[in-house]
C-alpha cells in the first residue's frame, strides 16, 4: 500500500496534536492530581442518576431503539418549552431544534453546514480549542480578535476586566466574513459578555449580513450579579443565530455527551443536514431521561430549589477556594464571572524557563508543575492561534468544578509548595 497516497486528508493537516490527550496522559504518567481539564469528579445529583435509571428499567422497548434523527420527540418538547421562555419567542420543536452528539456535535454541524471553503469565520481569543480546526476543516479561514484585559495591575484581576478593541473587531468584517463565533460565558476565561458588548457584535452582523455561532454551554453557570444575556434575543438576531447548549454542563453529566442547536430553519436545516449524515440520531435512553430532568427543572423554573439556580451558589465557595489557593504560591487568579474554569497569572513566579525549549512558558510551567509539584492544570496559550499564543504565555487555566476532597488535596499540595518558597 502506499502510504504517502493514503496517509491523512490534507484539511486534517494542522489539527492532529491534543492538548487534552499530551496533559492527560502526562497527568496520568505521574500520578498528577488533575485540576486542569473541564470535569466534575463527583457524581451528579441523586435526581439525575434517577432518571436514567428509571429509563434504564423502563418497561417501553421503545426507549432502546432508535429515535427521530433531530431529536427525541418528548426531548425536544422539553427543550421547545424551556426556550421559547429564555428566547422570548415561540420555539418550533420540530422545525427549530437539533439534538446533537454534544455541543461538539452540533458546532461541528454548523461548521460543515454553513460554512463554505473561503468562507472567513472570526473567532474572539482565547476560544476553546476546537473551534479553530473545525473552521478550517469546513475550508473556512479563521479570523482572530484578541480579547484583552484593559487593567494591567488591578488588586483582584476578573474576567469582566478583558474585552475586544472595537475598532479591531470592525475591521476584520467584510464581504467574505460568514460567521462569529461567540462563546458565551467565555471559557477559558470565565468571561461574561456585557449588553453593549453583544450589542456591538449584533450591529455589526447586521450591518455584514454575518451569522453567529453562540457557544452557551456554561449559560447556566454565571456568578451574580452578572447576567447571561443570550445574543439572538436582541433585535434582529434570532434570525442569523444558532445558539448552542449542553446537558453535559447543565447537568453535570460530561459522558452524556449530548447537545443541541437551536435557531431559525433556514439556518438549523443545514446542520440538521449533515447530522443526518453523520450520527443520524443520539441515545434514545440518554435522550429520554434528559428530557425527565427538564420538566422536572420546568416545574421548579427561577425557584430556589432548582438546579438551575443551586449548581452556580454550590460552585461559588469551590471558585473562591481556588483563587485563595494558586494566591498563596504567588499567582494571580483571575477570578471568573462565569463557568467553572479559572485563569492565573504565573508571571511573578521565579521558574526560568529552557531557552533551548521551543515550548511556551505556560506549556513548559504546567510540565513542570505536573512532575515536581504532582499538580496538573492547562497551559492557556492552548487557546490561542498560533500567531498569538505569546499573549498568553503567562497564563494557566485551572478547573474548580471538583469535589471539595480533590480541592482539600489541591490544598495540601499548595501548603507543601508553599514551604519551598
Amino acid at each position: 500500500m502506499d502510504g504517502k497516497r493514503h496517509s491523512i486528508a490534507k484539511r486534517l493537516e494542522g489539527t492532529e496534536s491534543s492538548v487534552w490527550v499530551e496533559f492527560g496522559d502526562l497527568a496520568d504518567k505521574e500520578k498528577a492530581l488533575n485540576v486542569g481539564q473541564g470535569y466534575p469528579d463527583f457524581f451528579p445529583p441523586q435526581f439525575v442518576a434517577d432518571a436514567l435509571r428509571q429509563i434504564a428499567s423502563s418497561q417501553d422497548p421503545v426507549v432502546h431503539q432508535y429515535t427521530r434523527s433531530y431529536g427525541h420527540p418528548r426531548l425536544v418538547k422539553a427543550l421547545s418549552d424551556l426556550y421559547s421562555i429564555l428566547m422570548k419567542r415561540s420555539v418550533d420543536r420540530n422545525r427549530e431544534i437539533l439534538v446533537s452528539v454534544g455541543a461538539y456535535g452540533a458546532l461541528y454541524c454548523a461548521h460543515q453546514g454553513l460554512i463554505d471553503p473561503g468562507d472567513e469565520v472570526i473567532l474572539l481569543e482565547p476560544f476553546f480549542d476546537c473551534y479553530e480546526p473545525m473552521v478550517r476543516q469546513a475550508g473556512g479561514i479563521p479570523v482572530l480578535v484578541p480579547l484583552k484585559s484593559t487593567k494591567s495591575r488591578s488588586p483582584v484581576p476578573s474576567s469582566a476586566d478583558w474585552t475586544f478593541d472595537r475598532d479591531e473587531l470592525e475591521s476584520k468584517f467584510n464581504p467574505k466574513t460568514k460567521a462569529i463565533i461567540v462563546n458565551n460565558p467565555n471559557n477559558p476565561l470565565g468571561k461574561v459578555f456585557t449588553l453593549e458588548e453583544l450589542e456591538f457584535i449584533a450591529d455589526l452582523c447586521k450591518r455584514h449580513d454575518v451569522i453567529v455561532f453562540s457557544d452557551e454551554v456554561y449559560e447556566w453557570l454565571v456568578y451574580r450579579p452578572n447576567k447571561h444575556i443570550r445574543i439572538a434575543t436582541l433585535p434582529g438576531m434570532w434570525e442569523r443565530t444558532i445558539s448552542i447548549g449542553s446537558a453535559g454542563k447543565t447537568f453535570s453529566v460530561t459522558g452524556w455527551k449530548l447537545g443541541w442547536a437551536i435557531g431559525p430553519e433556514p439556518l438549523l436545516r443545514a446542520l440538521c443536514i449533515v447530522h443526518q449524515n453523520c450520527n443520524y440520531t443520539c441515545p434514545t435512553p440518554l435522550e429520554e431521561a434528559l428530557a425527565l430532568l427538564f420538566e422536572l427543572e420546568l416545574s421548579r423554573f427561577s425557584a430556589p430549589e432548582s438546579y438551575f439556580e443551586q449548581l452556580r451558589e454550590e460552585l461559588l465557595p469551590k471558585r473562591d477556594r481556588m483563587a485563595a489557593m494558586l494566591s498563596d504560591v504567588g499567582m494571580v487568579p483571575i477570578v471568573p464571572d462565569g463557568g467553572y474554569f479559572m485563569v492565573a497569572d504565573i508571571s511573578l513566579l521565579d521558574f526560568k524557563v529552557d531557552e533551548k525549549n521551543p515550548e511556551s512558558r505556560d506549556y513548559q510551567f504546567v510540565k513542570w508543575m505536573t512532575v515536581e509539584k504532582k499538580f496538573a492544570a492547562i497551559p492557556n496559550s492552548a487557546f490561542y492561534s498560533k500567531g498569538n499564543k505569546k499573549l498568553s504565555e503567562n497564563l494557566v487555566r485551572f478547573c474548580f468544578m471538583k469535589d471539595d476532597s480533590t480541592l482539600e488535596k489541591a490544598s495540601e499540595i499548595i501548603r507543601e509548595w508553599k514551604k519551598t518558597l
